[in-house]
């Protein structure tokens, strides 16, 4: 009887073992698009902060986005919304491609993604603004403009306040740990992982005082990190492209 059961029970699990690749074709496929198009939007992201560089005053805001509404989007982090939705495909993915190396550090990686990408769309205010300046706009009256001013001062201070911090720092601590459970494995390769890792690692340029080599390092970080989403997008498609299942 026993003797039996188990070449039945062994049969089971390398079917499932060989289909595993198979089952999840169109996540990897839809996973690896996301993260192609997130890397580049993100670099482009890069091109528009350089170029049309964001107002430091809400006067400056509301002019802006007077002016131009799509580059007034763009200064308050468009892109970047659009980038994070497409990358809820890509963690998945990620979350299903590398379990099997550390299925609980990728569930905790995995956790941390969702909950900082939700922060951070609790924290942009970027239509929020646009509203507020065609009112203050369309204000006839001094009081008017005044209320709308400090309104779109206060949504200013959210996007730049904790929430968006928080997301920052849960996002990176992801990244970093999916970074690092890829090195356990042969699917991404260990330069895709190594830059993964210092990608995160430069964000931290965030939090250097000095403001200059912090605006330095937070574009080195964007840099590499669309790098490292481009990267990805490209081993997540081609594991959708496999006829065979994963090589650990």
């Amino acid at each position: 009887m026993n003797a039996l059961s188990k070449p039945q029970s062994s049969g089971t699990d390398q079917r499932l073992d060989e289909s595993d690749g198979s089952i999840w074709k169109n996540l990897y496929r839809i996973g690896g698009v996301g993260a192609l198009i997130a890397g580049v939007l993100t670099l482009v992201d890069l091109i528009v902060f350089a170029v049309w560089p964001q107002p430091t005053t809400i006067n400056g805001w509301f002019t802006l986005f007077q002016s131009n509404r799509f580059i007034g989007l763009l200064d308050l982090d468009l892109l970047g919304i659009i980038a994070y939705v497409l990358l809820f495909s890509t963690l998945l993915a990620l979350y299903v491609a590398l379990r099997r190396a550390s299925q609980s550090w990728m569930a905790i990686g995995t956790t941390l993604a969702f909950v900082g990408i939700s922060a951070y769309f609790a924290s942009n205010t970027a239509f929020s603004m646009l509203s507020l300046s065609n009112q203050y706009a369309a204000s006839t009256t001094d009081a008017g403009r005044s209320m709308f001013l400090a309104a779109g001062q206060a949504m200013l201070a959210v996007f730049f306040g904790p929430a968006f911090t928080e997301s920052y720092i849960l996002v990176s601590a992801a990244l970093l740990i999916v970074s690092v459970v890829m090195l356990r494995t042969r699917i991404f390769g260990k330069k895709t992982a190594y830059v993964g890792i210092i990608a995160t690692l430069a964000g931290l340029g965030e939090y250097v005082p000095v403001q200059a080599t912090s605006l330095l390092l937070a574009f080195v970080n964007a840099f590499i990190l669309g790098i490292w989403f481009i990267l990805i997008g490209r081993w997540l498609y081609q594991l959708g492209c496999r006829e065979k299942n994963l090589k650990w």
